[in-house]
């Protein structure tokens, strides 16, 4: 229960880049929260981020911070490998979680999770796809809604990174990049992901031997929509993350930080210009602040306000088809389980 202020006790499970990010807007930024409890596998860092927080601590063991009697609720941003039995704990005692994503780093265990929620009382789990919460996004998802664009036919999408480290292998750019947009062609369309491609271009100097980079992945939905994505994690350039719908009746493009532009009918829209992020913090600082704070906000009032369990298992289903397809160089079938 929130402590006698009415705040959220919030426990933080990693902090890397993300973790500490999450950490600070959460402490300073976020109203109606308090992080009580730090983690992470790295002691050093660990004590720098709790020394920053008033009146947080550290927990060295990610279990019993889920456990410990301070702690309302949890953030996860740990490696993905821990997530599973991260939240399967958080479940286990009845507490809500934001985990970011992966929800599992399999769909198998995803599914299990799905399976462990679906027995409770009420959803505890937030997953962490963030683009929900930026404003573009909510924007072009109403246009869709409104109809005023006609019926969404394409999505386009493109997602580079100025660098990436030497492991960071073609596989790893679906899981920890592509994820983002598969959530996002879910998002948009409404419509669950059947079917998954990947072209694979000359490489890029300096991608490590036997990897792609550049690739295009193409995803087609139930409805026979298709949605190409361009994942560049060595582009050279900052931080870029755009999307363009193309409808019957016009077409739409967010991410060119000059608000949404639109062609069609009666629409236009360039509003201002800016200088391309350095990284995905700077890009997208506003949507994380504000899908904390309902995270925190829903928590606080007993439910959710975000993706779910769900989400976070049919991104995780679409992904290993989309490894399958990097491997092969065949179109693989997304497999999805019933849903509870």
């Amino acid at each position: 229960m929130p402590d006698q202020q009415g705040d959220l006790r919030l426990a933080v499970l990693g902090v890397g880049m993300m973790g500490a990010f999450h950490a600070d807007r959460l402490s300073r930024v976020v109203r109606g929260a308090r992080v009580t409890v730090i983690n992470d596998a790295r002691a050093e860092q660990a004590e720098k981020i709790a020394g920053q927080i008033p009146g947080a601590r550290v927990e060295p063991d990610p279990l019993a911070a889920i456990a410990a009697e301070d702690v309302d609720a949890v953030v996860i941003a740990s490696p993905g490998r821990f997530h599973a039995e991260q939240v399967a704990a958080c479940l286990d005692r009845g507490i809500p979680v934001l985990a970011e994503k992966p929800l599992t780093t399999d769909a198998e265990s995803a599914y299990r999770i799905v399976q462990q929620e679906a027995a409770l009382p009420s959803p505890l789990i937030q997953v962490g796809f963030m683009r929900r919460f930026d404003t573009e996004y909510v924007q072009l998802r109403e246009l869709i809604m409104s109809g005023d664009i006609g019926e969404p036919l394409l999505l386009h999408c493109v997602h580079r990174n100025p660098a990436a480290r030497p492991e960071f292998d073609s596989s790893m750019m679906i899981t920890d990049s592509v994820v983002h947009e598969v959530d996002v062609v879910r998002f948009l369309l409404g419509e669950e992901i059947t079917a998954v491609q990947v072209i694979k271009p000359a490489p890029t100097p300096g991608t490590p031997d036997g990897q792609s980079d550049p690739m295009l992945v193409l995803l087609t939905t139930e409805g026979g929509r298709v949605a190409t994505v361009e994942i560049f994690a060595r582009s050279g350039a900052g931080y870029q993350v755009r999307t363009e719908l193309v409808g019957s009746a016009g077409s739409a493009l967010i991410g060119l930080d000059r608000g949404m532009i639109t062609t069609g009918p009666g629409t236009a829209g360039v509003q201002r210009s800016e200088a391309i992020a350095p990284t995905f913090i700077e890009r997208f600082a506003t949507a994380y602040t504000t899908e904390l704070q309902r995270f925190v906000d829903a928590a606080r009032a007993g439910r959710i306000d975000g993706p779910g369990t769900w989400d976070g298992y049919a991104a995780a289903a679409v992904c290993e088809a989309g490894v399958a397809a990097v491997r092969t160089g065949e179109r693989v079938q997304v497999s999805l389980q019933a849903r509870p």
